[in-house]
C-alpha cells in the first residue's frame, strides 16, 4: 500500500508540473529539475521506510552456550563457509558436552573475504537468532556447508533451513535484509581484525588467544583452565583422533 501511495503521489506531481509548464513556463529545465527533486526525495523516503521495516523488532544479543556465568569463557571467531570451522564444530560440541556446566562458549562472526557467501550466512544466522534459533541454525549451516557453499543461489538454502526450524519465513526474510544485523556482523569482524585475528577458527580462552596444534591440545588447555587437576574426559572427542593436526582457513 505504501509503494502504491508513493507511485500515485509521484505520478500526480509529474502530471501537475508538466501541465503547469505547458501553460505558464517557457524553460523546460525548471520542470525537469523539480521532477528530479520529487523523484529523488520519494526514493529516499521509500528506502527509509523499507529499512525501518527490515529492522523492525531486531535486538542484537550475544550468542552464548554452556553456563553464561562460568568463570571460564571460550570465544570462537568463526566463518560459516570455512571448512576448518566445520571440521572443528563436533569437537566444540564434545567439549561443551563434557565441560558445559563450567564453561561459557560464545560464537563471534569472522567471515573471510575468500568465502563469497560467508557474510550472507552470518546474517542468516543472526536473522534466525531473532527467533531464538541462532545455534540451531548455526548447526544446520555447518552440517550443510558443502550444499549452500556450492550453490549459485544460497539464499534458497538459507530460507529452506529457516523453514526446517519452523521459523516465520516472512520475518526471517525481512531480517535477512536488516541493516542492524549486517552492521553487527561487520562490527564483530572488525573487532577480530583489531585483535590481530588472521585465520578461522580462532579461539580466545579467558581473554587470551589460544595457540593449538591438535584437537587434544585444544581440549587439554580448556580442561586446565577449568581445573588444573581435572582429567581429560574419555569421551571428549569421539569424531577425531587425538593427535590429528588442526587446520585453519586464512
Amino acid at each position: 500500500m505504501r509503494l502504491r501511495h508513493f507511485a500515485i503521489v509521484v505520478y500526480s506531481s509529474i502530471v501537475f508540473l508538466c501541465v503547469l509548464h505547458f501553460f505558464h513556463m517557457k524553460n523546460p529545465w525548471v520542470v525537469i529539475g523539480v521532477i528530479a527533486v520529487v523523484l529523488f526525495g520519494g526514493a529516499f523516503w521509500y528506502s527509509s521506510v523499507v529499512t525501518e521495516k527490515n529492522n523492525e523488532g531486531v535486538v542484537v544479543e550475544a550468542h552464548v552456550k554452556g553456563n553464561p556465568d562460568a568463570a571460564v569463557r571460550l570465544v570462537e571467531y568463526s566463518d560459516f563457509q570455512c571448512p576448518a570451522c566445520a571440521a572443528f564444530q563436533p569437537v566444540v560440541e564434545q567439549v561443551l558436552a563434557s565441560y558445559g556446566d563450567s564453561l561459557a562458549f560464545e560464537y563471534m562472526h569472522y567471515p573471510l573475504p575468500i568465502h563469497p557467501y560467508a557474510v550472507q550466512a552470518a546474517v542468516a544466522a543472526e536473522a534466525a537468532g531473532q527467533q531464538d534459533k541462532f545455534f540451531e541454525y548455526h548447526d544446520l549451516l555447518f552440517e550443510h556447508q558443502t550444499e549452500w557453499s556450492n550453490s549459485s543461489t544460497p539464499a534458497v538454502q538459507f530460507q529452506a533451513y529457516a523453514e526446517e526450524l519452523g521459523l516465520d519465513l516472512e520475518t526471517f526474510k525481512r531480517h535477512m535484509n536488516s541493516s542492524i544485523l549486517k552492521d553487527h556482523v561487520r562490527t564483530q569482524t572488525q573487532t577480530g581484525r583489531d585483535m590481530g585475528i588472521m585465520a578461522t577458527p580462532t579461539f580466545i580462552l579467558n581473554g587470551e588467544q589460544m595457540v593449538i596444534e591438535t584437537y587434544e591440545d585444544f581440549i587439554a588447555q580448556i580442561a586446565a583452565a577449568i581445573d588444573p587437576n581435572l582429567a581429560e574426559p574419555e569421551d571428549a572427542v569421539t569424531t577425531t583422533s587425538t593427535d590429528t593436526a588442526v587446520e585453519f582457513s586464512l
